[in-house]
């Protein structure tokens, strides 16, 4: 494990989750989302969905924190080419108080992995409306594939209130034009009920994924390889390189030979938690040596310039087909 895997673990434990609860939802509506266009990288091998889960293109090119930047931190800026990303942390209700609270901006290896499979549900039923596990701990442990001690429960309730308190805006840039995309991830969610009884085990949870963000997503979802993406969870930047190049890789035009991307481009990219170049390059290596062993497709390498990228088969196989248009 890298020294970023351990650091990252060390500060996920964070402050206690803060439930936001909502009256319950209405019945799953029928989405109503003309014109869908084609979903270009939606894919599965031998059409089957499972073990497969989905990030959002441009989160696979600009990131999430890796480290919990604390209370004070309220936003948080990347840029990448032609995007920019800002997410700006939000407020969720104190049940025992029924006040807003602030809550920090969602962070590490969790709230990827959480969002990972939202995204999964979301594009497998084809309507925001995602209806999870009746418990957090079978959540925990059946869904996300992690162990349901304590600690983990709380990382990942905390990591879920974060990511549906969020606010994001996405630049995408084309020449002197530039396409501006507000939004949240979640609209809104039913989170499991404080531990006052059985209540909480006979209610199923809901969360509800915004439409601006859904319907992004329909058109610009990258698929991962769940074993893969499960086995790199203790680094968030693996993670991040994984889903970076498994969106990069097969866009490279094999006639154009490699693609250098160089050392001060990557610490801009992967290295917010290292404020020294050379410290980076330490970490670097290492880290995408694991995520080599879990895609070995991918034809990468380090040198004193940078990184070296070549057109290379994306880790999940491609299937191209339409999408029916939700009535």
């Amino acid at each position: 494990m890298s020294d970023d895997g351990k650091d990252a673990d060390k500060q996920e434990e964070g402050p206690r989750p803060i439930l936001e609860l909502l009256p319950p939802l209405p019945p799953r509506p029928k989405p109503n989302i003309p014109h869908l266009g084609r979903l270009d990288e939606f894919v599965s091998p031998d059409d089957d969905p499972t073990g497969i889960v989905y990030q959002h293109s441009v989160l696979c090119q600009t990131f999430l924190p890796y480290r919990d930047p604390g209370p004070d931190v309220r936003t948080w800026e990347r840029s990448n080419g032609f995007l920019n990303l800002k997410v700006a942390a939000g407020d969720a209700v104190d049940p025992a108080t029924g006040r807003f609270v602030p809550v920090g901006l969602p962070f590490g290896p969790k709230a990827r992995l959480v969002l990972y499979h939202l995204n999964a549900e979301a594009l497998r039923t084809r309507s925001p409306l995602i209806e999870l596990a009746a418990s957090l701990t079978k959540f925990v442990r059946h869904t996300l594939a992690l162990s349901n001690d304590g600690r983990t429960i709380a990382t990942v309730k905390d990591q879920l209130t974060r990511l549906a308190a969020a606010d994001f805006r996405v630049v995408m840039r084309a020449g002197t034009a530039a396409h501006v995309l507000k939004g949240t991830f979640v609209e809104r969610f039913e989170l499991w009920a404080p531990p006052d009884g059985t209540a909480r085990d006979r209610s199923p949870t809901t969360v509800y994924l915004s439409r601006t963000y859904f319907e992004s997503l329909l058109s610009r979802a990258v698929p991962l390889n769940e074993s893969a993406v499960w086995c790199l969870s203790h680094n968030a930047m693996a993670m991040d390189i994984y889903a970076w190049l498994a969106q990069r890789l097969h866009r490279i035009d094999p006639d154009k030979g490699a693609v250098l991307v160089p050392w001060p481009r990557l610490h801009e990219q992967f290295g917010s938690a290292y404020a020294r170049l050379r410290k980076f390059r330490e970490v670097l290596g290492p880290t995408l040596a694991q995520v080599s062993a879990l895609y070995p497709q991918a034809k990468v390498g380090l040198d004193r310039c940078g990184m070296t990228l070549r057109h290379s088969r994306p880790p999940v196989a491609k299937k191209r087909f339409l999408l029916a248009t939700l009535e």
